[in-house]
């Protein structure tokens, strides 16, 4: 679990954006890091973008990051075989606009993935996928690229206030915890569960 105070959707999407605020301020190489060194950062970072006194940045920003970073994969860095692969999977259906929604289709949701990453990922949510992609570390959501979960965490969060209406619910997936494969769970069940 992410932290104590982590009790619904939005919480655990700030949680987990208030980790890469405070490892690009503190030029932490990954989350596990950041959590053992500024924890007491996280937290006020946390606490303040929960309150609305910390607001996120556009995620038009990402989106020129995206465009003006090198062109390799964003999970595994390889260079060949690439294609633009969308974070949260266009198979994620909150309502009968999905399949028109620029958030969902368009370059907000888009990054560099080699073939292997591409069809390893399918249709699993990011934290998901690196669950499985790094199977046997406990903490494996500490080790996603920051550009990456930026763009999936505010594509979610648009996804979950606009249609899906979803970021006040608790635990997803029914493991008693509140967790980043929450988000995964309610991108992959929640529209089939209304």
């Amino acid at each position: 679990m992410p932290d104590r105070d982590v009790e619904i959707l939005i919480d655990v999407i700030n949680f987990q954006y208030a980790k890469i605020i405070t490892c690009s301020a503190f030029r932490c190489s990954n989350g596990k890091e950041a959590k053992e060194k500024y924890y007491g950062f996280i937290k006020n970072t946390f606490k303040a973008l929960r309150s609305g006194e910390k607001k996120w940045s556009d995620i038009e920003r990402e989106d020129w990051q995206f465009a003006e970073s090198d062109k390799e994969c964003a999970y595994c860095g390889s260079k060949t075989q690439l294609a633009r692969e969308h974070i949260v999977p266009k198979s994620f259906l909150a309502n009968e606009r999905c399949p028109e929604c620029d958030t969902i289709q368009a370059i907000h949701n888009q990054v560099w993935s080699c073939r292997k990453c591409n069809s390893g990922k399918g249709t699993m949510g990011l934290y998901s996928f690196y669950k499985k992609r790094l199977e046997g570390e406990k903490k494996f959501y500490d080790y996603i690229p920051p550009l990456v979960e930026k763009k999936y965490l505010k594509t979610v969060f648009c996804c979950f206030e606009r249609c899906a209406k979803c970021l006040k619910k608790g635990d997803m997936d029914g493991d008693g915890q509140m967790t980043v494969l929450d988000i995964d769970y309610a991108l992959k069940y929640y529209g089939k569960l209304q």
